[in-house]
């Protein structure tokens, strides 16, 4: 069984932290040990683990990925303007994989969750679902 978490998200571009929310799932579900799977159903959004110590680091991303996939480029054929959201969620990915053991996310000391906008804002959704006991 998965479960729908709700996002809205407030910009363009921008990376939000899931950490606190998927380990409430977690919790509430009985979720013990095993895997958590992730998922984002959105073309134009993802789900990446990166450092949760220094904002600097998603603002770094996010403007790297900006620079990388610039929103308007002569080239781009997409009716609906956003081929660089298309592209920088293939780059970036749709899904992450997280373990557990006695119900907690075994995580870096500085890793968190984050679901990554390049089209808001929106609301969207994230998936999780779980395989173990």
């Amino acid at each position: 069984m998965a479960i729908k978490m709700q996002i809205q998200s407030r910009t363009r571009n921008q990376l939000i932290d899931l950490t606190g929310q998927v380990q409430d799932i977690v919790q509430k579900e009985g979720w013990h040990t095993g895997v958590i799977t992730l998922f984002c159903p959105h073309t134009t959004a993802g789900v990446t683990i990166n450092e949760n110590a220094d904002p600097a680091v998603s603002r770094d991303i996010l403007e790297t990925l900006s620079r990388l996939v610039p929103a308007a480029q002569a080239h781009f054929t997409h009716l609906e303007g956003n081929s660089d959201a298309h592209l920088k969620s293939s780059l970036i990915g749709v899904s992450q994989q997280v373990l557990l053991e006695g119900g907690h996310l075994l995580m870096g000391t500085w890793q968190n969750i984050y679901f990554a906008e390049f089209d808001g804002p929106r609301a969207r959704q994230v998936w999780v679902s779980f395989c173990g006991k």
